[in-house]
């Protein structure tokens, strides 16, 4: 139907992808555990943005030129893990607050940046694009590579299931660190942790190749 094969293979290996431990599982673990359940839906729902670009990039033939040229790959590389190092690294020095109060937590948080953040870190992923283009033709009738529907299906239910797998994690790693988010130092640290997973996720990903 709509040009797709095998949809039920599609489904249980687009299930086994998103549950497998990546760069966006880490990210959005990093910013429940340090900022709390809001932080990571959040976090959860802009990486979930920045796929629907892949997704259509994918669907308008886009995404061949960074599968193609090894200049265009490069270049995208290299933003998304200067990006990463510098989300790190401002997270790791950021200047501790003595006058800091539990209950005003919530406000000191950028809700708007972190959910930006997730969408610029899945965009700036060329690893992203370029398993959207050699996952989602293995699914597709060879009669129907010329038409953007059944890209557009596969790819938003692979979106769906994904989203839904990253927001159980994101409630799941809050849920766990409710009580030592509590504590101020412990946070410090956690913060520091989180700063370090992106600086390691953008040096993964400068060094990943084509």
């Amino acid at each position: 139907m709509f040009g797709i094969i095998n949809f039920e293979a599609f489904l249980l290996a687009g299930l086994l992808m998103n549950i497998t431990p990546g760069a966006d599982t880490m990210y959005i673990l990093g910013r429940s555990i340090a900022q709390g359940k809001k932080a990571g839906i959040l976090s959860a729902l802009g990486i979930s943005t920045g796929a629907i670009f892949h997704i259509i990039f994918a669907t308008l033939g886009l995404s061949i030129l960074l599968a193609k040229s090894a200049a265009a790959f490069e270049i995208v590389k290299y933003l998304g893990a200067a990006y990463l190092i510098f989300l790190g690294l401002k997270t790791i020095f950021k200047r501790a607050d003595e006058k800091f109060e539990l209950g005003n937590e919530t406000k000191r948080v950028n809700y708007r940046k972190i959910y930006f953040s997730g969408v610029l870190t899945n965009i700036l992923n060329p690893k992203v694009a370029l398993f959207f283009l050699a996952f989602l033709p293995q699914f597709i009738d060879p009669e129907y590579v010329q038409s953007s529907l059944p890209f557009l299906i596969l790819g938003f239910t692979f979106l769906l299931t994904g989203t839904i797998w990253c927001l159980i994690l994101a409630l799941f790693a809050s849920k766990l660190s409710h009580r030592i988010r509590k504590n101020y130092k412990i946070k410090m640290w956690l913060d520091k942790v989180t700063g370090g997973i992106f600086v390691a996720l953008g040096i993964k990903l400068a060094l990943l190749k084509k």
